[in-house]
């Protein structure tokens, strides 16, 4: 799913000395001007010679009889990719410079990479009641958005299959009230109506078939087709007209980029592009710089992975700046931002462990770090939590005793671990700023978590966790857990809260 990667560009380095070998020379200056180089250790020899650099090779117009970047895909998809120019026609090196280059690499490249180390003090989560719900009669689920609409306290649940369900908790009923043509990943109640984001092509695609669609009690209007997979809408009205404006992360595959829909004055929405690039996956609305107008801060990966915010100038222009930037293998996901240490400023949760690609290997460096604001909006690692394949994070202060909890999901952990390692809750025991204690699911509570949110789905006071499972399989895992998670009726698992 992402390695539309770190082929073009692994970081900049003029100021290579004249010591260095010349392998290392162009590893560092070839692909300079994309995104932060990543670490030759962090994948395995064979990884770096039988998936990356043949890819690496194609998009620098390396031609290698072995391997074809077009291969399997449909003649209209290659014609898209083919559009993208990802892959170039003429070689950006020599032939004699990637031989050189192949061979530094591989000569520094690892057999095998470490393993996170077990924490023994690892205890049982208890402060939650585990209720499983079953949406439908049907064995698995594919369950593609997961929100929660507080004004009828319905949770909102959209699936592969283009359905949308709400699921009354309290009532313990749910009800079908929209499908669309495509997998839903957003759903936005406004004032008029629903909007529904459907992502077309599931699968990596150049192929542009999302749209955005609005429910409107019984009807249905297309407000705009022709988005590159958009697995995320935000609706907001940035420059208070009356008329919010629609911000859609358009992840794509080897290109994308983050688009602004804006209505006209008969209603017709138009769509212009704030960032060019793939990979775009949330965005939410902060004013960071304080001077009244609603900047977006929005997260992207497949390749330059980064936290970015768009300050907003005049009406509807903005200003690109980079807030933090990660190394392509990182598989960034999910972010949050709010004050952690209390100090009066917002600080930017991370969360890393997207493995959906051809480097699916166990990366000791995937999981949740925390990055303090100093005030000025700049921002540094100050926690590292590594976990397997995390995927999302809710960061509430779920005990009630002052300082922020972290519930965190893994969508691609380590399955030789049983029980399986997919959900963990860091519960923060306010020592050092990052005293942790690590709690588990009980063995008997597993599944195959996807999405998460943190909601007071009883009503009764305090956050509740939602976790919703998802049975269509982005890795390869274990026949026992995939034939048990697929015949199983459990759509969501609700952590009630016994704190009130």
């Amino acid at each position: 799913m992402r390695l539309q990667f770190f082929l073009l560009c692994l970081i900049v380095a003029s100021c290579a000395k004249p010591t260095q070998n010349q392998g290392e020379r162009l590893y560092a200056t070839h692909c300079a001007s994309c995104h932060t180089v990543p670490k030759i250790d962090h994948l395995t020899k064979e990884l770096w010679e039988n998936s990356i650099l043949p890819d690496m090779g194609a998009r620098m117009g390396i031609q290698d009889p072995s391997y074809d970047p077009y291969k399997g895909y449909t003649y209209a998809e290659q014609y898209e990719m083919k559009q993208s120019g990802i892959y170039s026609l003429r070689p950006t090196i020599s032939q004699e410079d990637w031989i050189k280059l192949k061979d530094y690499i591989l000569a520094n490249a690892p057999d095998e990479l470490p393993s996170i180390p077990k924490n023994p003090s690892t205890k049982t989560l208890e402060q939650f009641e585990f209720k499983p719900i079953s949406i439908d009669s049907v064995p698995g689920a594919a369950i593609s958005f997961l929100g929660y609409h507080q004004d009828s306290q319905n949770i909102l649940i959209g699936n592969l299959d283009g359905s949308v369900n709400t699921f009354d908790y309290l009532q313990g009923t749910s009800q079908n009230i929209f499908r669309a043509q495509s997998a839903v990943t957003a759903f936005n109640p406004t004032d008029f109506g629903d909007i529904v984001t459907a992502v077309g092509i599931l699968n990596p695609s150049e192929q542009k078939e999302g749209a955005l669609l609005l429910r409107n009690g019984e009807a249905a209007d297309t407000l705009v087709t022709g988005l590159h997979r958009p697995v995320h809408s935000l609706v907001n009205d940035f420059n208070k007209d009356g008329n919010p404006e629609i911000v859609v992360c358009e992840f794509g595959h080897l290109t994308g980029e983050l688009s602004l829909l804006q209505k006209d004055s008969i209603g017709i929405y138009h769509k212009r592009t704030l960032i060019q690039s793939p990979g775009s996956m949330r965005s939410i609305v902060r004013d960071l710089d304080g001077d009244g107008k609603d900047d977006i801060v929005f997260m992207k990966a497949q390749g330059d992975e980064a936290i970015m915010v768009l300050y907003q100038k005049d009406d509807l222009t903005f200003s690109a700046n980079t807030l933090l930037r990660f190394s392509p293998l990182m598989g960034t996901s999910w972010f949050e931002m709010m004050d952690f240490d209390g100090d009066g400023d917002e600080d930017i949760i991370t969360v890393h462990g997207d493995n959906a690609d051809k480097t699916q290997i166990l990366k000791p460096y995937h999981g949740l770090r925390i990055h303090l604001n100093n005030g000025k909006n700049e921002f540094e690692e100050s926690f590292f939590y590594p976990m397997y394949g995390a995927t999302r994070s809710e960061t509430f202060d779920y005990d009630g005793d002052g300082d922020l909890d972290i519930a965190l999901v893994s969508t691609f952990p380590d399955y030789g671990d049983r029980p399986v390692k997919s959900f963990v809750y860091l519960e923060n025991t306010g020592t050092d700023g990052f005293g942790f204690t690590e709690r588990v699911l009980p063995g008997q509570i597993d599944g195959k978590w996807f999405l998460m949110k943190a909601a007071d789905v009883d009503a009764d006071g305090d956050q509740d966790i939602i976790l919703s499972t998802f049975t269509y399989y982005f890795s390869p895992i274990p026949k026992d857990l995939s034939q048990k998670w697929s015949g199983s009726l459990t759509d969501l698992m609700v952590l009630e809260n016994t704190l009130k």
